[in-house]
């Protein structure tokens, strides 16, 4: 019973997904009964989660543990996936995408990556894992008559199982020659001697890679960020990430810690592909998602520069970048959820020309999250990068800190470009104005924590150095 209390949050979320189903198929039109019952139980599952008592908790034969880090990375998946589906209710009500599957296939992959998150054992992890998979394939193909969402789920899926293909083999390896999946058991038995122990670290960094979208395994991000719907792709840009990071952090410090001069060089490859691919690729887009997506690819090597310093501090920096890139990304997606016009979304960049003319708050709203996606100061995503530069140069890694900067000069045009079309180029139609009032809270919310977040840096800063993975 000691035990039953420690996994009371997804207990929770398990019991509402089946409590939910029940109530969709007896209650007929319940799409926002269901929806609302969804929402509600991410916030009550969020309570439970910071109930959870403040110390290193290894249950289930030490297969699943509870501590700083799962605690706060749950805390930010359930809090996002809430902005997510608030945010994004008018868009599922005009795509027609009211069905009760939606909220309730969202719920499933929450579970999963609570499951990813405070995983111990690489069994229990990967049962997480293909949980969340599962319901994202289905979620990017959610518009069945939609061809580009059909598209999005069928990349998305093909690519994945080859990922999680990749993934079983470098567990295979490991059980073989350490014989046990538990991550500690892992790190005592780890013989670096032994060239299968290293190859099958190397396949298990591979499909984590893919599950954040690290270059060279990035492919799918583009096409499934532009064809999945706008409220799914928000989804996908925020939530799977936080669940993603974590699990890198997990697996490279605890069974794979003995072997950082084998694992490290790998890890600033993939930060320094990502972060030179995420700037120049995204140069030449012309779609506002497939732009983020690009984006997003550089931002995560920027996060994978923290992790890849082997230090305490480099992984706070990680999770501190994680943390505000996720409330950059809240602001964007906000910003795009209300370019409508006769309940029609546009996402093209094309149609952000001349939006401070007739939207000078929107528009001030979206420079204030693009200046801060690109670095500049005083703003949050300045901060998020000086963090991680500050621990990459401690390290003395100085290659890493010098592409980062320029990558970061490179990446700057982009988004500087998106504000000129805004502020200088001949203005179009004038787009909706009758938002929900969560679209705007989530909105204005965002944009206020990205301006003012130079006066209290300290508060995310003391949350997060009560993690210690070292």
């Amino acid at each position: 019973m000691q035990t039953v209390i420690y996994i009371l949050p997804e207990l929770f979320l398990s019991l509402s997904i089946i409590f939910n189903l029940m109530v969709g198929i007896f209650v007929k039109k319940s799409f926002k009964l269901v929806n609302l019952l969804t929402i509600s139980s991410l916030v009550f599952a969020t309570g439970l989660v910071l109930n959870q008592p403040n110390e290193i908790i290894k249950i289930f034969n030490n297969s699943y543990i509870i501590d700083n880090l799962s605690i706060f990375m749950k805390v930010l998946t359930l809090v996002f996936c809430f902005f997510v589906l608030i945010c994004s209710k008018d868009y599922v009500k005009i795509n027609n995408m009211d069905k009760i599957e939606y909220p309730i296939i969202i719920l499933a992959s929450i579970l999963g990556m609570m499951l990813m998150i405070s995983s111990y054992d690489l069994i229990l992890f990967y049962l997480g894992l293909e949980l969340q998979s599962l319901s994202l394939y289905v979620l990017a193909s959610f518009k069945r008559d939609n061809l580009q969402s059909t598209e999005a789920g069928l990349k998305y899926f093909v690519l994945s199982a080859l990922a999680s293909g990749l993934l079983l083999y470098g567990f295979s390896l490991i059980y073989g020659f350490t014989g046990s999946t538990n991550f500690e058991i892992i790190s005592n038995n780890l013989n670096l001697s032994n060239p299968g122990s290293v190859f099958g670290i190397v396949f298990v960094i591979v499909g984590l890679a893919f599950k954040i979208s690290a270059v060279p395994f990035h492919m799918w991000t583009p096409d499934v960020y532009e064809g999945a719907p706008t409220s799914i792709t928000s989804f996908f840009a925020l939530v799977p990430k936080i669940a993603a990071l974590c699990v890198f952090i997990r697996f490279m410090y605890v069974p794979f810690i003995n072997a950082i001069d084998q694992w490290q060089i790998i890890i600033v490859f993939l930060a320094v592909g990502s972060m030179i691919l995420g700037a120049v690729a995204a140069i030449g887009q012309t779609n506002i998602k497939r732009l983020i997506a690009y984006s997003s690819i550089g931002h995560i090597g920027y996060a994978l520069a923290g992790l890849a310093t082997g230090s305490n501090d480099g992984i706070q920096s990680s999770v501190i970048y994680i943390t505000i890139y996720i409330i950059m990304n809240l602001g964007l997606f906000s910003c795009l959820l209300m370019m409508k016009r006769n309940n029609v979304y546009f996402e093209q960049i094309d149609d952000l020309s001349g939006l401070s003319k007739n939207h000078p708050l929107l528009s001030l709203s979206l420079m204030i999250i693009l200046f801060s996606l690109a670095g500049i100061p005083p703003l949050a995503g300045f901060f998020a990068k000086f963090y991680i530069f500050k621990s990459v140069l401690e390290q003395s890694m100085f290659f890493l800190a010098i592409v980062g900067l320029l990558s970061t000069v490179v990446a700057a045009f982009y988004y500087l470009r998106l504000i000129k079309i805004m502020y200088f180029d001949e203005e179009k139609e004038k787009y909706d104005t009758d938002h929900s009032l969560w679209l705007k809270f989530s909105l204005t919310i965002s944009t206020i924590l990205i301006l003012l977040y130079f006066i209290f840096p300290s508060q995310l800063i003391e949350v997060v150095s009560k993690i210690n993975i070292i």
